[in-house]
């Protein structure tokens, strides 16, 4: 593989020659700016061997370095080992950024080169500007990975199909008129949205051409009289399909189609684009019809109504029902000492899941990390790597699923065997951060940096801390990651709402050691109104009890102790309806009581 590594870039730096590049950038990104790639687009992947969802590959005349950010320093140094490229860790201070870097390395007078389909119209001018301050020259037309790429796996071609609006809670039509008219708000008469879950959830349509996220090739320009148009390939399109779209007013043309398309609207067009979410040769051929700013559709699609919330938690619970099956064979496989491994503990909860109504899909790759591997935050078992499962350390398991009726999220840390003083500290720490954010009562207009630190107190207090982010938004039987609402460190300017979707997940990362994370999904809901103002909260939709023997009940409070209880009480209700003999019994004993 080492071989083929150098071989691959040996061939992408013939390419630069003749086009005078003298550095190029390849990210990780297609051009609707996805978080997950299909096959075609897995350019970096390819050319570099690391496997990460984030992460840009930076090749100049004779050097080739990656960055990638915290969830993969140690995956990267691991992956990219025995290879000319030099892993560049995001966000550490001593790493410069990819402009940076450039405009230290490389000489006035010089050309970088990228693909402005891979580039938001954001990034690309950013790069742009500061380039252009050291004499360095940008290209944006510089796509060589055709020419080098023999064996490309083509365009995806899962055939689309309708998500019933009976889980989906709205018509397509409706959720156009709404988009419609936010429109004018935004000096905007129409729009072009390039993201694939954005047009999945405004056309309720799905597919399968990305793993895990079941989103469509596709680009999706909405206009007022029955004007909107679909643009994705005719093969993905059943009959019925095509009879559903043009009864909500959506017409079809080719997926290569979009260019000349939006290049032929009338000057006086006012196209609404998200410049973080369109790709900088889209924002091109608009020219001036392009009107920059944040696309409404993102806050409609984080805010579920309420078909969408009853079906979340009707998901959890079947998703808790699958996990508890789950977790009975995997405690007892590693009891009976019979080999299982981090891949047979994926296969177990895929399994389990897909005997559940409505299953669709896994929501992402499983985690399944024991010991050492646990503190690899995105690590994911192969069959060079798969640890056996022994009686004694920790099991970190990330693992969801989609459902027709929502995408699921959870994580859990286990003991094997019992846990040491150091482990029950650590679990315990991660789940006070976990149980402030579920806790939390806060203004309307709170934003997710406010509330990140509120997870993190108590390993601050204890010089500990984690690199990623404490929450992610999540779909409705769409991507397991989605804006706009976060809860990191960073300044979010989208403040939670109702109906927001999020993961309340803080960890602790000891290298070579072990790792801890405990996920759950929680709901933003009214909480209260006083004269200050309305006030909201988290509710706990996760299903699924923790491990009683992690927790050191000598450093939680009275309250903390209950939240737990209350918790453990609400997963019993809610699961023992679905459970019977051997099953109920151990899901009874995982929500006894904890005491001090």
């Amino acid at each position: 593989m080492k071989t083929k590594i150098s071989d691959r870039l040996h061939s992408l730096r013939d390419e630069m020659k003749k086009s005078g590049i003298a550095a190029t950038i390849i990210p990780q990104a297609d051009p609707h700016m996805s978080e997950y790639l299909a096959a075609h687009w897995q350019s970096r992947r390819w050319l570099s061997g690391f496997t990460g969802s984030a992460g840009d590959l930076v090749v100049t005349a004779d050097k080739a370095y990656l960055w990638t950010d915290s969830r993969y320093f140690l995956q990267g140094a691991q992956q990219l080992e025995g290879t000319e490229i030099e892993l560049m860790k995001d966000g550490l201070p001593s790493t410069p950024s990819i402009e940076t870097f450039l405009t230290s390395t490389l000489k006035p007078g010089e050309t970088v080169g990228i693909n402005g389909m891979m580039f938001s119209s954001v990034s690309a001018e950013s790069l742009r500007d500061n380039l252009a301050k050291h004499d360095i020259t940008l290209v944006t037309d510089f796509d060589p990975i055709d020419n080098i790429w023999s064996d490309r796996p083509a365009l995806p071609d899962a055939k689309i199909f309708v998500h019933d609006a009976k889980y989906a809670g709205l018509e397509a039509k409706e959720k156009i008129d709404n988009i419609l008219a936010a429109l004018p708000g935004l000096q905007a008469s129409s729009q072009f949205i390039s993201a694939l879950d954005e047009i999945a959830w405004t056309l309720n349509i799905r597919s399968n051409d990305v793993t895990y996220n079941p989103v469509a090739t596709s680009f999706l320009y909405i206009a007022p009289d029955g004007q909107s148009v679909l643009f994705v390939d005719d093969a993905k399109l059943t009959d019925e399909v095509k009879a559903y779209l043009s009864a909500q007013g959506v017409s079809t043309r080719p997926y290569d189609a979009i260019m000349d398309f939006l290049a032929s609207l009338p000057s006086e067009a006012r196209v609404l684009i998200e410049p973080g979410r369109t790709a900088e040769a889209v924002r091109t051929a608009l020219g001036c019809r392009a009107v920059s700013g944040a696309s409404p559709v993102a806050e409609m699609k984080a805010c579920k109504n309420a078909t969408q919330i009853a079906g979340i938690k009707d998901a959890m619970r079947r998703d808790g029902i699958a996990l508890v099956h789950s977790f009975m064979e995997i405690e007892r496989r590693v009891a009976a000492n019979d080999g299982i491994s981090e891949l047979d503990v994926a296969e177990i909860l895929r399994r389990n899941r897909s005997a559940q109504d409505l299953f669709f899909d896994e929501s992402f790759g499983t985690i399944a990390g024991y010991e050492a591997h646990g503190a690899i935050v995105h690590y994911e078992a192969d069959e060079n790597s798969s640890s056996t499962l022994k009686p004694c350390g920790l099991l970190l398991v990330d693992s969801g699923a989609q459902y027709l009726d929502g995408t699921t999220d959870i994580t859990r840390t286990i003991a094997l065997g019992t846990p040491t003083a150091d482990e029950r500290r650590d679990f315990t720490l991660v789940m006070k951060g976990h149980i402030a954010m579920a806790n939390m009562i806060f203004p309307e207009g709170t934003n997710g940096a406010q509330i990140d630190v509120i997870a993190r107190q108590f390993l601050w207090k204890n010089g500990l801390s984690y690199l990623h982010g404490t929450g992610h938004g999540v779909g409705h039987f769409l991507n397991v990651h989605e804006g706009p609402q976060r809860v990191a460190l960073n300044i979010s300017r989208f403040p939670f709402k109702p109906g927001m979707l999020t993961s309340n997940e803080p960890g602790l990362y000891r290298t070579d050691v072990h790792g801890i994370r405990c996920e759950n999904l929680v709901l933003c809901v009214p909480a209260m109104k006083t004269e200050f103002g309305q006030f909201y909260g988290f509710e706990t939709v996760t299903m699924f009890p923790f491990d009683l023997s992690l927790f050191d009940t000598s450093i939680m409070t009275d309250e903390e102790i209950e939240w737990v209880n209350n918790y453990h009480t609400k997963v019993y209700d809610t699961l023992a309806p679905g459970l019977s003999g051997e099953a109920l019994a151990w899901l009874k004993d995982k929500t006894s009581k904890l005491t001090r």
